[in-house]
C-alpha cells in the first residue's frame, strides 16, 4: 500500500470567528503541528485542501482549491483522492489538535490493501480523520455531483461496498477526534 494525505483546513470558521489553521496549540499553529503529523507517517504526496490560497501554505506541499461551490470537507477529499497517485489517501482535519501519531498509526494498521478505514465513535462516523482506498474517488465524485453532501452517509455507502471498514473507537480515545469550533474550545486548551 502507498499513501498521501490531505489537510482538511476548507472551511469557513463562522462559529470560530477567525482562522482555525492558525490558532496556536503546543507552541505552534495548527497548520504546522497537523502537516508535521502527517509527514511522519511516509508519505508519497502531502495535500492542502482550502477554499482559497492559505498564507501559510509551505512550498513543498501541494496546494488544492475547492471548485466553487464549495461543498466542504466534501470538495477536499474528492480533490485530494482524484489528485493523488497512491492507493490510499489519509484525511485530516486541520482544527483537530488532540490527534496524535500514535492514533494515526492505529488508523493505518486497520487499512488493507482492499479498504480504508473510518473511526466510529458512537453512532456517528469521523470521516475527517480517516483512509480511504484509491476506489472511493469514484463514490466522491458521484456524491459531490449529486444533491447529498453528506459524509455520514457516503461512508455509510463506502462500507457496505466494503470500500472502508468502521472502526470503533473506545470512550477514552474519543477526546482525540475532537475539534475545536468556537473560541471556548480553545481557551480550554490553552488554559
Amino acid at each position: 500500500m502507498t499513501f498521501s494525505a490531505v489537510l482538511l483546513a476548507g472551511g469557513e470558521a463562522r462559529r470560530m470567528g477567525r482562522d482555525k489553521a492558525k490558532i496556536e496549540f503546543e507552541g505552534a499553529p495548527l497548520w504546522e503541528r497537523q502537516l508535521k503529523l502527517l509527514s511522519a507517517l511516509g508519505l508519497q504526496q502531502l495535500f492542502v485542501s482550502a477554499r482559497s490560497m492559505p498564507e501559510w501554505l509551505p512550498h513543498e506541499v501541494e496546494l488544492l482549491l475547492d471548485d466553487p461551490p464549495s461543498r466542504g470537507p466534501l470538495s477536499g477529499l474528492t480533490n485530494a483522492l482524484s489528485a493523488m497517485r497512491t492507493t490510499h489517501l489519509i484525511a485530516l482535519a486541520v482544527d483537530m489538535p488532540f490527534m496524535n501519531d500514535e492514533e494515526m498509526r492505529e488508523l493505518l494498521r486497520h487499512a488493507t490493501a482492499e479498504s480504508g478505514v473510518v473511526p466510529i465513535i458512537g453512532q456517528q462516523a469521523e470521516p475527517l480523520a480517516a483512509i480511504y482506498p484509491a476506489q472511493a474517488a469514484a463514490d466522491f465524485i458521484a456524491a459531490l455531483s449529486g444533491p447529498d453532501f453528506s459524509l455520514q452517509r457516503i461512508v455509510r455507502r463506502l462500507n457496505a461496498n466494503g470500500k472502508i471498514r468502521l472502526l470503533a473507537i473506545s470512550e477514552t480515545k474519543a477526546p482525540l477526534y475532537r475539534s475545536v469550533n468556537e473560541p471556548g474550545d480553545v481557551a480550554e486548551f490553552t488554559a
